[in-house]
């Protein structure tokens, strides 16, 4: 059964079906979804290089995608302006921006690396939490960014020296610290905020996921079971943000593009950072989780755009 919406925007009116998905329907996403998490579980028995390798394949594959809808975020926001043009209006500083990152990464590891993690902080916790929960959205958002410090410290600081190509025997010393009081004020909403049983549950899952899984392979398992698919169905159900995006498989073909412009961008960044490799699925490992940073920021600029565009 699907209900008709007509909403507006400055210059645009859009008249838009939001439809739910078949229980049948559902019941294959969530079968597909079981089947990888199992995937990935599994996967963490395998040597650290072949874990490494299917976690990278699962967030490019499963995990990307959900950035690349940024398109059909941005063109009701430019169109009525640009016109034609609103493609280049939008694509030319969103690649500045994420050229910019990349470039970071280049002149000062440490610091991108921890500007990274913050982003991502609030990245993730306003995905998860929603508009107007400042310290909830701290407190989920921080998760899986302090736990993996926390709970497999010398793990999370191979892959990240990988990731920085900078020596990192141990975790850096703000990490930690910002995970031990990320901890404590997670404490203290938990016993004072009072959440929802359905948020403490998703918390105690992810838990369990850091503590019995590699930090790689918990985070996809995060990534690609939570936050990408989340916000793709925040953009199924909202019909102002992307109007032409009202059900799921409409929303992965939209990303299919710019996906696969995505995939070509790093293609051409791979021999760029090959030459400072061990070998190829470390070169896979530093070349996604920069692009990911740098696709983050624009990303997370876009959508407070679009935010602010659907406020009255």
């Amino acid at each position: 059964m699907a209900a008709r919406a007509s909403v507006s925007r400055p210059g645009i009116a859009v008249g838009v079906r939001r439809a739910r998905i078949r229980p049948s329907g559902i019941h294959v996403l969530h079968g597909a979804a079981g089947l990888v998490g199992l995937g990935l579980v599994a996967s963490s028995g395998l040597p650290r290089d072949a874990a490494w390798l299917v976690a990278l394949t699962a967030v490019i594959l499963l995990g990307v995608p959900h950035g690349a809808l940024d398109g059909a975020v941005a063109a009701p926001l430019l169109r009525p302006r640009w016109g034609r043009a609103w493609f280049p209006v939008f694509a030319v500083p969103y690649l500045g921006l994420a050229g910019g990152v990349l470039l970071a990464w280049q002149l000062a590891p440490l610091a991108t690396l921890a500007a990274f993690l913050a982003i991502s902080v609030l990245h993730f916790g306003t995905e998860d939490a929603g508009p107007g929960r400042p310290f909830e959205a701290l407190v989920r958002g921080g998760l899986p960014v302090a736990l993996p410090a926390l709970l497999h410290p010398e793990a999370t600081a191979r892959v990240f020296a990988v990731v920085a190509r900078v020596p990192m025997p141990d975790l850096p010393g703000w990490w930690s610290a910002a995970a031990w009081l990320w901890l404590a004020l997670a404490a203290a909403w938990l016993l004072v905020g009072r959440p929802r049983p359905a948020v403490c549950a998703e918390m105690a899952v992810l838990g369990a996921a850091f503590l019995a899984l590699p930090p790689l392979t918990a985070f996809t398992l995060y990534f690609i079971g939570l936050h990408a698919p989340r916000h793709m169905r925040a953009l199924v159900r909202d019909p102002m943000k992307a109007p032409g995006i009202d059900t799921m498989p409409r929303a992965v073909r939209a990303a299919l593009p710019i996906f696969a412009l995505t995939l070509g961008l790093g293609a051409g960044l791979w021999p760029l950072y090959a030459a400072g490799a061990p070998d190829a699925v470390a070169n896979l490992l530093t070349v996604t989780l920069r692009m990911l940073s740098a696709l983050t920021v624009p990303h997370i600029l876009l959508d407070h755009l679009a935010a602010r565009s659907a406020s009255p």
